[in-house]
């Protein structure tokens, strides 16, 4: 499903004098099989964006489709579509821990799919709900449990497979690794590409403040700023705005930083600003410079 946006708008408390112009004819692509990021200080506009792309945000002006689904259509058909929107588009809010509800692990992975698969038998539901579980690193062993008494990062794959369970086609995840120690960071990214990398879902969506998360991760980038997308591409063509980024006040990834020290002794490094990539580019630098 490739989500496309031409001139998209939003503006909140639109008849106060509170008004707020959230997104500014955001022009932005996202193909299908991208792991995209989108970056954006409070107030940028970025989770307004994504609320729109399960119909959480209605559109109000300019264009926008989620692949075969026209949410600039006014028309009733719409709205009917909109269980099979937020079903092909798993939306996972920032520490969604914190609405687990369920009093057994089991439970609250179910109540997402009996919500979009009604009809299903309880053999259906229970195969559904244990392969989820797996894809999320959690053994039968935990359906029993109550997720309050599991680890924080157990506690957010609980949640992000309530999301999962559905099959959804693109999942968007608000900062999905906030609030996380490094092992648990690393544990759920690695998951997430897995997820990616396997076909589970097509288009992986994260929103971020870590440039460093996102330079690592992501094949595509978009910058907000202010209800607009003042940059977008590859992550290597985002981070090289090292003047711009500053300006923002997001900052580069800490390879960016380190080029940049180097440049202003003389070395220029040629890199995407992944981790490897620099390590590799600086050891080939100073071989051949011997």
């Amino acid at each position: 499903m490739r989500i496309v946006a031409e001139k998209l708008s939003f503006t909140y408390n639109k008849k106060s004098k509170f008004k707020v112009d959230a997104l500014k004819d955001v022009t932005l692509t996202i193909e299908e099989g991208s792991f995209f990021g989108i970056i954006g200080h409070t107030g940028s506009g970025k989770s307004t964006f994504i609320q729109h792309l399960n119909g959480l945000i209605p559109v109000e002006k300019g264009f926008l489709t989620v692949g075969d689904i026209n949410l600039s259509d006014k028309k009733k058909i719409v709205r009917k579509r909109y269980k099979e929107l937020r079903s092909k588009v798993g939306m996972v809010f920032q520490y969604p821990e914190y609405q687990l509800f369920a009093e057994t692990v089991y439970e609250d992975v179910a109540f997402g799919f009996r919500n979009f698969f009604p009809d299903a038998d309880k053999e259906e539901e229970k195969r559904a709900v244990f392969e989820t579980l797996a894809l999320l690193g959690l053994g039968s062993e935990y359906v029993n449990q109550s997720p309050l008494d599991l680890s924080g990062g157990q506690k957010r794959r609980v949640a992000i497979a309530g999301v999962l369970v559905a099959k959804p086609e693109i999942l968007v995840l608000d900062e999905p690794v906030a609030g996380l120690d490094p092992v648990g960071k690393n544990e759920l990214m690695k998951i997430l590409h897995a997820l990616h990398e396997n076909g589970v879902v097509k288009t992986v969506i994260i929103v971020s403040h870590d440039m460093d998360e996102v330079c690592e991760n992501c094949t595509e980038v978009a910058v907000f700023s202010e209800g607009e997308v003042v940059l977008s591409g590859s992550p290597k063509d985002v981070f090289k705005n090292t003047k711009l980024m500053n300006e923002l006040r997001l900052g580069v990834p800490i390879t960016g930083q380190l080029q940049d020290s180097l440049s202003e002794i003389g070395v220029e490094i040629d890199t995407d600003f992944s981790r490897d990539d620099f390590v590799e580019k600086v050891v080939e630098y100073f071989k051949n410079s011997k």
